[in-house]
């Protein structure tokens, strides 16, 4: 998928053929196979319901909603940019973290001085 946001939606090649005609504008041909790119999906029925983006003929952005039976879907692929999603290693050095990313400590860490936050004071102001 050459889409940096978004799902890539995979068929079994009978519902490929079963669908013919009907399914061929929505698909792309990709290094793993054809799919349909679209922005959002929805699994919570019977059908897939897919949201794609398309443009009218006068050139608006449109979204259209394709939906099939969720037995002719094979796979569905996630195809988020996140930076960092999920577990990462907490050794690995600062440098090597995306811009904008703060280095959290594991939990068993103890804080050195360099690092602790200043204690708060007590004296009344």
């Amino acid at each position: 998928m050459n889409d940096s946001n978004g799902y890539a939606v995979f068929f079994f090649p009978p519902a490929l053929e079963a669908l013919g005609d009907a399914i061929k504008p929505y698909l792309q041909d990709g290094p793993v196979g054809p799919h349909v790119p679209c922005r959002e999906v929805d699994t919570g029925g019977a059908f897939i319901e897919m949201t794609l983006e398309g443009r009218a003929p006068d050139g608006r952005v449109i979204a259209l909603e394709l939906m099939v039976p969720g037995n002719m879907v094979r796979m569905i692929v996630s195809a988020h940019s996140d930076n960092e999603f999920g577990f990462y290693d907490r050794n690995r050095p600062q440098a090597m973290l995306e811009p904008g990313m703060a280095m959290v400590p594991p939990a068993d860490a103890t804080p050195d001085a360099d690092t602790a936050p200043a204690a708060a004071s007590t004296t009344p102001a």
